[in-house]
């Protein structure tokens, strides 16, 4: 596999990583014969489509048709590049990657799993604070009175910080840990100009942040009592492992409902999103902090195409709803806003109403541009020349930056409904504002386009894979005999192509081997749908040989019918046509001929 990873590392990291390990610990598998079956993950489905073969590393699904080996599920499932994939399994089997073996690597990797370890220590022991301890009733007297139930509290690991100043300093120094390291990991700070250190989570309800795997990295914690000059919420610093501006609350919980909805709500906080996700409403996510950052926009990417803003009905939440769009918008996503009727926020809506009001809320939100033009028209007065100017202005640069002339016109349109003039007269000023804008503006590299799906293969050439990657003895034949050009489908031709050449140099054959020379899930997904093929092939050595012929001949009717084409076109002359019906015999000419070995 081309890229930052040596294929010795990975065939270490695949042996190990047996598949039916990985998968079963987050599907669960029931053994079918020799293989195991589920539903699959990727599409909806009622009868168990997944397949799981142990022998060979592989899953496919017959239904939707992804497949692979243990990198391709965990990129699939987790929605991960293949390097991250790579580096996910590293990590479960306690592999060092080979950048980690520098000295400068290994001091890093190891500073992230010592802060990792604390974190995790950390959390299980809030987490009996708060379930056990006298000092934790406080936390457990608030949980109750705001309907957080004890379900929900060791789903997400709630816990309570005690109200002491050296708590978690003489955690440390007991179990060993030395106090700067402790600091580094934002539990604790020093006292400035001298050499003491104090806690800093105090008497607080305290959540674990938790990165896309599921591992605790940091903390936020709530405060219980206090005097109303006391921070509501105390968050962990930036960390090795914790960068506020990358990092959803609940992500790890509802990544899955995301990919099944293709929607992300978006809370405001904890509370909010617990609230919703024991209501069943689990595609929701909460930014770690106010702010909602590219990285975010750019995460929640991965998983979903439309988000759904659910920020309180008040000023500031208003505004917030509106500082996120620049960055949603650049990402490509649809954007919608729930708006929460006053004085609710979701988790008193749904304590109050139930989380089927609360979904019908969500289903029925605006789209942000309609939202937005209503919120210019209360904050401005549409009457008077100097409103209309500054709503038209806020419009026009807002729904300019979606690049949609669709959505320009459409919302040109309204603003002129709403400002009581003709549309014409918008259009055109939405247009003067955006030349005025781009006049600005630097230019910009332009993106590279995304490549469409690959076609499905025709049936000959499916055959032709379950036959090369399923029988070995063929290929000496396939070796002398079959030309590439023959195969329509560029991908298909690529698997042959790679099989012959493992073939040729004898290297390792097996479906891992094949599987390292393809990054695109589409390429393993066919070459693991060959490999899943259960029916006995009989005579495979007669097959592959009627089979080229056959693909042979289709590959020249193809050639013909081009050559018929451009000899009937106007522009070609006499000489060109001569030349081309000539071209013609002799392609029926070796159309009637046996296959002969290439030259």
């Amino acid at each position: 596999m081309p890229g930052l990873f040596s294929q010795a590392v990975l065939e270490q990291i695949r042996a190990a990583s047996d598949i039916v390990e990985v998968i079963n610990s987050v599907l669960p598998l029931k053994r079918a014969g020799a293989n195991f079956v589920a539903l699959c993950p990727f599409h909806k489905e009622k009868t168990p489509s997944f397949n799981v073969n142990p022998h060979k590393q592989i899953f496919h699904c017959f239904g939707c048709h992804k497949g692979g080996d243990v990198f391709t599920f965990i990129q699939e499932y987790e929605n991960i590049s293949f390097g991250e994939a790579v580096r996910r399994l590293a990590e479960r089997a306690k592999i060092a990657l080979e950048f980690e073996k520098e000295p400068g690597g290994q001091q890093s990797r190891f500073l992230k799993e010592s802060l990792l370890e604390i974190h995790e220590r950390m959390a299980q022991r809030w987490h009996t604070n708060l379930l056990n301890d006298a000092a934790g009733e406080p936390a457990r007297a608030y949980l109750a009175k705001r309907g957080v139930s004890d379900e929900a509290v060791k789903l997400f690991r709630l816990g309570y910080a005690p109200d002491a100043w050296d708590d978690t300093v003489n955690w440390a120094k007991s179990k060993g840990y030395a106090w700067p390291l402790i600091e580094q990991a934002g539990l604790i700070i020093r006292k400035e100009g001298e050499e003491r250190y104090y806690d800093r989570f105090r008497g607080r309800l305290m959540f674990p942040i938790c990165d896309e795997q599921g591992r605790v990295i940091g903390f936020s914690g709530r405060v219980i009592a206090g005097d109303e000059k006391t921070a509501k919420y105390v968050n962990s610093p930036e960390t090795p492992i914790f960068t506020k501006g990358k990092v959803f609350f609940g992500l790890d919980k509802s990544k899955r409902a995301l990919l099944d909805a293709q929607c992300a709500i978006i809370c405001e906080g904890q509370l909010d999103l617990i609230a919703c996700y024991m209501a069943g409403v689990r595609n929701v996510v909460a930014p770690q902090g106010t702010a909602f950052t590219a990285d975010h926009a750019r995460i929640l990417k991965r998983y979903v195409d439309e988000v759904v803003l659910c920020f309180d009905s008040d000023t500031a939440g208003q505004a917030a709803a509106i500082r996120v769009l620049d960055s949603l918008l650049a990402s490509g996503l649809a954007v919608r806003v729930a708006s929460i009727p006053a004085p609710h926020d979701p988790d008193s809506l749904i304590k109050e109403q139930g989380g089927p009001a609360f979904q019908q809320l969500i289903d029925r939100a605006e789209g942000f541009f309609d939202f937005y033009l209503n919120h210019l028209c209360r904050t401005h007065d549409v009457r008077s020349d100097k409103g209309q100017m500054a709503i038209a202005k806020a419009m026009a640069e807002a729904v300019q930056k979606t690049g949609h002339q669709v959505l320009v016109d459409k919302y040109a349109q309204q603003t002129a409904l709403r400002l009581g003039v003709a549309p014409e007269a918008v259009r055109l000023e939405f247009g003067r504002l955006a030349r005025i804008g781009a006049k600005r503006r630097e230019p910009v590299e332009a993106g590279t386009e995304t490549p469409e799906a690959a076609a499905r293969p025709a049936p000959q050439e499916v055959w032709l894979l379950k036959l090369i990657l399923l029988h070995e003895d063929v290929l000496p034949w396939v070796t002398v005999h079959f030309d590439l050009k023959w195969i329509e489908n560029h991908q298909v031709r690529a698997i042959v192509a790679a099989r012959m050449a493992l073939h040729s140099q004898q290297s390792a054959t097996g479906a891992p081997a094949l599987l390292a020379q393809f990054e695109d899930s589409s390429a393993r997904s066919m070459i693991s749908e060959a490999l899943a093929e259960s029916r006995a092939i009989p005579n495979p050595l007669q097959q592959i040989q009627d089979l080229g012929l056959r693909l042979r001949n289709l590959s020249i009717d193809r050639a013909l019918r081009d050559l018929i084409r451009r000899c009937g076109l106007p522009e070609t002359s006499e000489g060109e046509r001569l030349q081309l019906l000539q071209e013609q015999m002799e392609l029926r000419r070796v159309k009637q001929q046996p296959l002969a070995p290439r030259p």
